[in-house]
């Protein structure tokens, strides 16, 4: 497609960047539409055939994680998998630009940005197919499901060899033969995403939908049309009928994570739809009878929060039939050599790479540390270590590990920064000062190793 013939919608909290990219694209695109609130995203995406976003990375309340930006670049692809989505940034590294090629953006873009390369980007996203990365994920996705009709194990099955996470896995097969509810505790990262698909894949609905919903970033403004959903004219956006999360799932199950961050009004209408098993769209007075197993999760002390008075003991008693609590990674050790092994392999396969061990020196140091992040931060460690590395076995130097001051650093004591300008600096001499051939063995596109050796003075 060409530039001239696009409908682009921008979404930014920054109105300087909004006027500014509005102001460039309006005079080479058919249509640019700008929008400062990530909340009303949904509606424009529904009732709108964008053929592009530009979608920032980072909103007021969750200020550089980026995490606001995947959720949002994970509702448009669920609305319209088709469109091209470019996540915009001020915060870039490798990682997140890894992360975010991967979640289905088609590319990835930093700001300030310069108007002829951000105009080659849009161009060339137009112009192109799905990504690899996303194609790639989609094919996961499907494999997943057909796999899961078959009882075969897909990429979400849950690695694991102490004996604490047997005893979860155990209780939770038992518990997917039911429709109890279930509620699932544990830190951030432990794998609460991967625990409730494992309970979907082995009940009875394993071939029906699986609908996760964040709550943490769902506004208040937005939780009963997002979750119950609404019929057209119900507010001003409301352009047509739209299903409702738990519709969605209808005859499979629905995964509500964060319950913990419900306020509540909020806990009042959810226990009222999980009481008469039935919801109402806004605008409309015409129940709809659900069939769905709900499975709950949070990362906080939700036994305290009912002391407090600040989550509803009657709403607790309907999600936690059952109960499963995951340790964190630190209390496992036994399973930190068998997952560094398989998301080696993971990665080592999706990326090209040439890395196939680990060293025993690395084995022990990842045993030794203290895993904050638990699971998730392993993975993207070791997701890192495999991008970056240069040698077929990975050392302790090559893993990326927070210290106890919360700081990233490395077994010699380089911060991230010294870290990454002395990877630049040996793929640059092996490669005798070749920009293509260095930044395809880092794992970066030429405008990122130029960047970064601007940024270092290299």
């Amino acid at each position: 497609m060409l530039l001239s013939e696009a409908k682009i919608l921008i979404i930014d909290d920054d109105v300087d960047v909004l006027s500014a990219a509005k102001l460039l694209l309006k005079r080479h695109a058919k249509l640019v539409d700008i929008e400062k609130n990530p909340q009303k995203l949904p509606f424009l995406v529904t009732n709108n055939d964008y053929n592009l976003i530009l979608l920032d990375m980072n909103f007021t309340r969750d200020v550089n994680s980026g995490r606001e930006g995947f959720h949002w670049l994970d509702r448009i692809l669920d609305i319209n998998p088709k469109t091209k989505v470019i996540m915009i940034t001020a915060y870039g590294d490798i990682e997140m630009a890894i992360r975010a090629i991967k979640a289905g953006a088609t590319d990835f873009v930093l700001k300030p940005w310069e108007n002829d390369k951000l105009l080659n980007t849009i161009e060339a996203a137009l112009q192109s197919g799905a990504s690899l990365l996303a194609a790639t994920g989609t094919a996961n996705e499907e494999k997943t499901k057909e796999d899961s009709k078959k009882g075969k194990p897909s990429a979400d099955t849950i690695i694991a060899s102490s004996d604490s996470m047997k005893q979860v896995l155990h209780t939770s097969e038992r518990v997917a033969a039911t429709d109890a509810n279930v509620l699932v505790l544990g830190e951030n990262g432990t794998g609460k995403t991967q625990l409730a698909k494992h309970i979907h894949q082995h009940s009875k609905r394993a071939d029906k939908p699986f609908v996760t919903v964040d709550l943490g970033a769902l506004s208040e403004t937005l939780f009963e049309s997002e979750l119950f959903g609404h019929v057209k004219g119900a507010f001003t956006d409301a352009k047509e009928d739209r299903a409702g999360r738990f519709e969605e799932a209808k005859g499979g199950t629905i995964f509500l994570d964060e319950i913990g961050n419900l306020t509540l009004p909020l806990q009042a209408k959810l226990l009222t739809v999980i009481q008469e098993r039935r919801v109402t769209r806004v605008g409309s007075n015409k129940p709809i009878p659900l069939d769905v197993r709900l499975i709950c999760a949070t990362n906080m002390n939700i036994e305290k929060m009912v002391e407090e008075k600040v989550f509803r003991q009657d709403l607790l008693y309907r999600i936690n039939t059952i109960e499963l609590d995951l340790p964190p990674l630190r209390e496992r050790q036994e399973d930190i050599a068998v997952l560094a092994d398989f998301y080696l392999k993971q990665f080592s396969k999706k990326y090209n790479r040439p890395v196939t061990d680990i060293s025993s020196a690395l084995i022990k140091k990842m045993q030794q540390y203290n895993w904050p992040g638990n699971i998730r931060e392993l993975q993207h460690a070791i997701e890192r270590a495999v991008i970056l590395s240069q040698e077929k076995t990975l050392q302790p130097d090559d893993l990326f590990l927070k210290s106890s001051g919360g700081q990233a650093s490395t077994a010699t004591g380089f911060d991230l920064e010294d870290m990454e300008k002395t990877l630049i600096v040996k793929a640059m001499k092996r490669f005798n000062g070749n920009i293509t051939d260095a930044a395809r063995e880092l794992g970066l596109s030429r405008a990122a190793l130029y960047r970064r050796m601007e940024k270092y003075g290299l």
